[in-house]
């Protein structure tokens, strides 16, 4: 069996779903090391992988993105972000792309020495890295090292063809579908992107590795031989690229604990005192959106039967607690994958990792996407009958209230369905289908 490096950013949600499949492919044999910075060793314990520190960009999110160790210019970086989310998906997105040029090739050279050097050190057989993970990507590229792609996002960030553009959603919720003339805006931003990356990328090509193939269209640079998304593979989908093997994951849940004794006697109580249990949370970035956690505590109070929230507000919990009542429980961080099977709704920004678990839970949702491919989720979700989205920056009490009261008997039924469709995916058919393409059987 072979020999593999994981290599994830230093970000929580990647980072998580990469380690399960790291211990999926351990558990069929492949002898597997995860390669993150050292706050992320933790994840490679858990998935019984070694693991190997390796810093592949300077931006980090252990978890809570305000409570990250973090320098003066990322966190200046993040309270931008945060800021843009307050005037819309498009501003949003343009400052994201805006971001992206002074990152995404932050230090090529460093990645590059530092992936040759371990690969000298470790030989592995094969590569499995982030998909946003450009540099790193670029770097096996030019040393011609044998890779998988892992997209932790939508399917989308996979570039299929010269009409689509990494940052500009394939489709639009219904509540967030940008005019004519703001939509042109975004597309004009994302193909100065795309042009400048990829003249960034043929310019360190032939620098450092004038001897390999030029590295072509930057967004559109990923493994020729697997690509492994963590989502389902929607019937809408547009067709993939030609050439990798497309291989779905479904979801990326792995084993999960059971909930301590804190959590279950808490459920327990808020059961004896509302018909229905509703999860909040709006991811690691997020959550910072306090203003919309507030909202959405107030408008739960309009629904129709007594409705207990559960909501993770990071660093806010303060600001958002003293909008509670009796039937919410506010608190930093949740076990959100324990929690799932135990509730009757969730309220999530539209991140892939919340709309997939979801499906796997069989778990109805309200999403309130701010930006990245949050958009493109939350349409899927839409199309696909699980969800009711709104805009997040005018979000009304009725609005939450309604959608709660809809949610089990409009979207219940449906989301049934998707969870009997992922019950035969997961990290384990993924493992064992990239297995396939890594060490083919005899014959073949």
């Amino acid at each position: 069996m072979p020999r593999i490096v994981i290599v994830s950013p230093p970000f929580f949600s990647h980072a998580r779903p990469l380690s399960v499949l790291a211990a999926a492919l351990r558990t069929r044999g492949a002898e597997v090391f995860f390669a993150c910075s050292p706050d992320f060793e933790g994840l490679a314990l858990d998935a019984g992988v070694a693991f190997v520190p390796l810093v592949v960009t300077r931006n980090a999110n252990t978890g809570v993105a305000e409570s990250t160790q973090q320098d003066a210019a990322e966190a200046a970086r993040l309270d931008e972000f945060l800021d843009a989310t307050r005037h819309g998906a498009v501003e949003t997105l343009m400052t994201q792309a805006r971001h992206r040029r002074a990152d995404m090739l932050a230090d090529p050279d460093k990645v590059f020495d530092d992936l040759r050097s371990l690969d000298e050190r470790l030989r592995p057989d094969w590569y499995v890295v982030d998909q946003l993970s450009y540099a790193v990507t670029l770097a096996l590229h030019c040393l011609r090292l044998r890779y998988a792609t892992f997209c932790p996002g939508h399917p989308t960030y996979v570039l299929s063809d010269q009409d689509s553009y990494f940052g500009v959603p394939y489709d639009w919720p219904g509540a967030l579908r940008p005019d004519r003339t703001r939509l042109a805006e975004l597309l004009d931003v994302a193909r100065d992107n795309d042009r400048a990356f990829t003249a960034a990328f043929d310019a360190f090509a032939a620098s450092r590795a004038p001897a390999a193939p030029r590295p072509g269209r930057a967004f559109a640079l990923t493994s020729p031989d697997a690509v492994v998304y963590a989502y389902p593979p929607l019937p809408w989908l547009s067709a993939r690229p030609a050439g990798p093997r497309h291989l779905f994951a479904g979801h990326t849940v792995g084993s999960v604990q059971p909930l301590d004794d804190h959590w279950q006697h808490t459920l327990r109580r808020l059961r004896d005192r509302a018909e229905r249990i509703v999860l909040v949370a709006l991811g690691t970035f997020l959550a910072a959106r306090d203003d919309v956690l507030r909202a959405v505590v107030s408008g739960a109070r309009t629904a129709s039967r007594p409705t207990a929230l559960i909501v993770a507000a990071g660093r806010r919990t303060d600001v958002v607690g003293a909008v509670a009542d009796d039937l919410t429980v506010v608190v930093p961080s949740v076990p959100q994958q324990a929690l799932l099977p135990h509730m009757d709704a969730m309220v999530h920004h539209g991140g892939g990792n919340s709309f997939t678990e979801c499906l796997r839970s069989g778990v109805p949702a309200l999403v309130l996407p701010f930006s990245s491919d949050q958009f493109a989720v939350a349409r899927d979700a839409e199309r696909a009958g699980v969800g009711i989205v709104y805009d997040p920056n005018s979000l009304t009490d009725h609005q939450v209230g309604s959608a709660l009261d809809l949610l089990g008997t409009t979207a219940g039924p449906e989301v049934k369905r998707w969870q009997d469709a992922l019950n035969a995916l997961g990290p384990d058919h993924a493992a064992t289908a990239l297995l396939e393409v890594m060490h083919p059987p005899r014959g073949t």
